[in-house]
């Protein structure tokens, strides 16, 4: 293990995981610890991560063992915890006052955690603080199909609670519903609460427009609740597929001042700490940016920011190992991040961005996260470029050359 006076301990398995231990390694040189469910994935068999396959790994007791493990392991250093899922960060925020002193896990109180992550509560939290969302029915269970909605199809339907959503698997279940009709979404709430599902469901406007019309902006608050780091990301192509919809797979960092300012006031308004990113979506109907939801940790794509200059790992550290002050960065650089290949970008992304893409690329301003020349170990390298390959196939399934302009609306990573 590195000299340095800190150990990272991640929570997954995903992309989320391999970027932000890529964050730490690059920073400083470290080897982050891992536990992941499967002996499968991005971080499996990866030089700069000690993968360690367990078990029921978001449960909360499990949680706490693993990470007090980690600690007592390294008892001269701190160990940071970090979730790379909402199922582990509840787990994480469950347990802040169990750990081992030596233990940082910089998150906000469950309580908070969970109202803002509860789809219905965060749409009151935006009515206060005037966020622009889009125009939103909440549905109860029990009401039937006696209710009236104040707007026209299409219509998106999403529950307003993951964790317990996916608890109660059905057939056609999905991450969020694209609808044409009433009658589709009557049948797809019979479907939901028929499976066992009980939280309320959020029946919402569709905003038009492809992918491209997607953002997401990554922020990082300090232990003082002040926010030290925002970056937008224009979100330019997304997974299709049933269950990875609204996944990013392009990004391209942008500028936008006054969506910043409006969502760092609710962040330290809350006295937010770590990592969120939200999803928005542009409407073009009426020119405003349309908040869908918050994540109260760093998102799959996170190395957007890192990949633009402003590593994650190091804002972390700075504020939580050394309590270095510093001023509010709100990222305007130009940059590419993508985690698929070429032919999937010019395939499936928008072609009015192919353009400045290429000219990204050949500036070098690009990054493809998983490709990490520091990761030797030639098995793991095997099967993230295999990964890639399949990329093609299952974005040509997932979407088809006919629909590659479609949109899947809003869907959170």
């Amino acid at each position: 293990m590195s000299e340095q006076p800190f150990v990272p301990v991640l929570l997954g398995a995903d992309i989320n995981v391999y970027s932000m231990a890529r964050a730490f390694h690059e920073a400083y040189g470290i080897k982050t610890i891992a536990f992941g469910r499967y002996p499968s994935g991005p971080c499996y068999r990866s030089d700069i991560i000690d993968y360690r396959v367990c078990e029921n790994n978001s449960d909360p007791a499990v949680v706490l063992k693993n990470v007090s493990a980690v600690a007592a392991e390294h008892p001269d250093k701190k160990v940071f915890v970090l979730g790379c899922g909402d199922d582990y960060l509840t787990a994480i925020a469950a347990n802040l006052a169990r750990y081992p002193a030596n233990v940082i896990a910089p998150y906000i109180q469950l309580s908070l955690m969970e109202r803002l992550i509860h789809k219905e509560h965060f749409y009151q939290l935006c009515d206060q603080y005037g966020i622009d969302h889009p125009a939103t029915f909440v549905y109860k269970k029990g009401m039937g199909h006696d209710f009236t909605l104040p707007f026209g199809g299409p219509f998106v339907v999403k529950p307003a609670e993951s964790y317990t959503y996916w608890d109660h698997p059905f057939p056609t279940q999905k991450k969020a519903y694209i609808l044409q009709t009433r009658e589709e979404v009557d049948r797809t709430l019979d479907e939901i609460y028929e499976s066992g599902y009980a939280d309320s469901v959020i029946i919402q406007d569709f905003i038009p427009g492809d992918d491209s019309y997607m953002r997401v902006v990554t922020n990082y608050s300090g232990e003082d609740g002040k926010v030290r780091l925002m970056c937008l990301g224009h979100v330019l192509l997304e997974e299709h597929s049933r269950f990875g919809i609204g996944n990013h797979s392009v990004i391209i960092t942008e500028y936008e001042p006054e969506l910043c300012e409006k969502l760092r006031s609710f962040l330290e308004d809350l006295q937010f700490t770590g990592f969120s990113n939200f999803d928005v979506k542009y409407d073009q109907r009426d020119g405003k940016f349309k908040v869908f939801e918050i994540n109260c940790r760093q998102g799959r794509s996170n190395y957007y920011v890192t990949g633009a200059g402003y590593n994650l790992a190091k804002f972390l550290v700075e504020d939580r190992i050394y309590h270095r002050p510093q001023e509010l960065v709100v990222t305007k650089n130009r940059h590419l991040w993508q985690v698929v290949p070429m032919k999937v970008i010019t395939d499936h992304v928008n072609p009015a961005y192919l353009e400045e893409i290429r000219a990204l690329r050949k500036l070098g301003a690009w990054v493809n996260p998983l490709l990490y020349k520091a990761d030797r170990n030639p098995i793991h390298k095997a099967h993230i470029l295999w990964g890639q390959h399949r990329y093609i196939k299952w974005f040509n399934l997932s979407m088809g050359k006919a629909n590659a302009r479609k949109s899947t609306g809003h869907v959170s990573e």
